[in-house]
């Protein structure tokens, strides 16, 4: 990345500084953008202040700089509110910084990269692919933005790259209030397939092999960062059930245990997973006790 200037949005603290940590790490001159300048001035990265949901300020900024290679669309986040408890024009709101500011800002920037054959890397979320109570309109802002991108890699190729990461939990410095402190960390890591959050280092790696040579080919895609993803709420379900039934009674004239957990040859007994038909209504293990789970993220 040696030579190539990037600018990173929200880029100040949590997986924004990682990011931009990365960029910077790889040789890249960084531009961080946020609101807010960083508690602490991040080595080897540059800080302008931007209000992305300001449509004139970021032309602006982005037309004085004389040169970009590489723009990440960091920014964003949500508040845990659930949809009933607040009107349209709230989560409008969220809408806004989470898919309409990557979309000011991409249009800002088009021109340079264009020029450059440079790229752009969405900073998507679990949330776009799956329920997000607490955070819908987060949600599905995220799933907006991975087909904007999406549709966006074939509108402006072959000239601009176009990806998104799809990001899971990351513990940053503020994912203790989201989690509960250590031993909430703890026990929400162990939900995910890796046995950890994601460090914003990891997200920073993944941003930066998209912006690379090493990606010169990949245009359009979602690359998922998230530690393996969820284990399906019915497999926990059906694993504590069948452990169950190994402990139980003879079902039905069946041995327990014979070639299938919990008895009578189906798992949980009836040939459903857990023995109900449904899978388990306690959400995705990472929303458990946690105010709108992976999604809360606030770097603008």
């Amino acid at each position: 990345m040696r030579g190539r200037t990037v600018v990173v949005t929200g880029g100040t603290r949590g997986v924004g500084a990682g990011i931009a940590r990365a960029f910077a790490e790889a040789g890249a001159r960084v531009l961080a953008c946020a609101r807010r300048p960083p508690e602490q001035p991040l080595e080897g990265v540059e800080f302008g202040p931007l209000d992305l949901r300001d449509p004139a300020a970021v032309r602006a900024f982005f037309d004085a700089l004389p040169h970009l290679d590489v723009l990440v669309n960091n920014a964003g986040g949500t508040p845990y509110r659930l949809l009933a408890d607040a009107g349209a024009e709230r989560h409008a709101k969220v809408v806004e910084l989470n898919l309409i500011a990557p979309l000011t800002a991409s249009l800002a920037a088009y021109e340079h990269l264009r020029r450059g054959r440079g790229s752009i890397v969405m900073v998507g979320s679990v949330s776009g692919g799956r329920p997000s109570p607490g955070s819908a309109a987060y949600g599905a802002a995220k799933a907006g933005l991975a087909n904007l991108a999406a549709s966006m890699a074939v509108e402006w190729a072959p000239e601009v790259r176009v990806n998104t990461l799809v990001v899971g939990m990351v513990r940053t410095e503020l994912a203790h209030l989201h989690y509960g402190g250590p031993d909430g960390l703890t026990a929400v890591a162990g939900t995910v397939p890796l046995g950890r959050l994601a460090a914003p280092a990891d997200v920073g790696a993944a941003a930066v092999f998209l912006a690379s040579d090493a990606a010169a080919y990949i245009s359009g895609a979602s690359l998922h960062v998230h530690g393996g993803g969820e284990r399906p709420a019915f497999l926990t379900a059906a694993t504590t059930a069948g452990a169950a039934g190994r402990t139980a009674p003879e079902d039905a004239g069946c041995p327990a245990g014979a070639g299938f957990p919990g008895g009578a040859g189906r798992p949980g007994g009836t040939g459903r997973p857990g023995g109900t038909g449904r899978p388990a209504d306690a959400g995705p293990p990472e929303d458990a006790g946690c105010p709108g789970g992976p999604s809360v993220r606030a770097e603008s």
